[in-house]
């Protein structure tokens, strides 16, 4: 009679298995981590909510990342690191977010600032005029707010090549936006 699995190698079994595309192999670690990752947002402060949501989020780049997972850490201490990351991730958000809005009150502004309807088709026209791996990572990082980690992993592109097109878009934008802008 065979002896269980450590839990080490349950682990590292589970993770070869959803590696070769085992749906319920990675439901399985969720399900085996899911608490320690919860409970470690939880502990590290804010919103209840807001933590079983970062653990969601944990596990869907777990997900992404499992190529990346080495197994020098344990898959829980592993799992709690990408839960760290996209708690500080969170956090500079609404620090910016903050920044942002505190900036405009102080520049007398009164909720969402209107924009002017030619303005609105100019961005638009200077937007589509960008090749398409551009303008989805500006529509992502400018946009949307993402980090530009969190637009590689969305657009599955290297994290260089997101800072490099989002600066290079946002430099086409602005030269299109002022070039329109003079010719009224």
């Amino acid at each position: 009679m065979n002896a269980p699995p450590a839990l080490g190698d349950l682990d590292a079994d589970l993770i070869a298995a959803a590696r070769r595309g085992s749906d319920a192999a990675f439901e399985r670690i969720v399900a085996r981590h899911q608490k320690a990752v919860r409970g470690f947002l939880r502990r590290l402060g804010g919103d209840l909510a807001d933590a079983d949501d970062l653990a969601q989020d944990t596990f869907v780049a777990a997900w992404g990342e499992l190529e990346r997972f080495r197994g020098r850490a344990s898959v829980r201490s592993w799992l709690c690191g990408i839960a760290y990351r996209k708690r500080l991730s969170q956090q500079r958000s609404r620090r910016r977010a903050i920044e942002r809005d505190g900036a405009f009150a102080e520049a007398g502004g009164q909720g969402v600032p209107s924009v002017d309807a030619g303005d609105r088709l100019d961005l638009a026209r200077a937007m589509a005029a960008l090749p398409i791996d551009q303008r989805a990572a500006v529509s992502l990082c400018l946009g949307a707010e993402f980090t530009h980690a969190e637009a590689a992993a969305a657009l599955n592109l290297p994290l260089g090549t997101v800072k490099s097109y989002v600066a290079r878009g946002r430099a086409k934008l602005l030269a299109a936006l002022s070039c329109e802008g003079g010719e009224q």
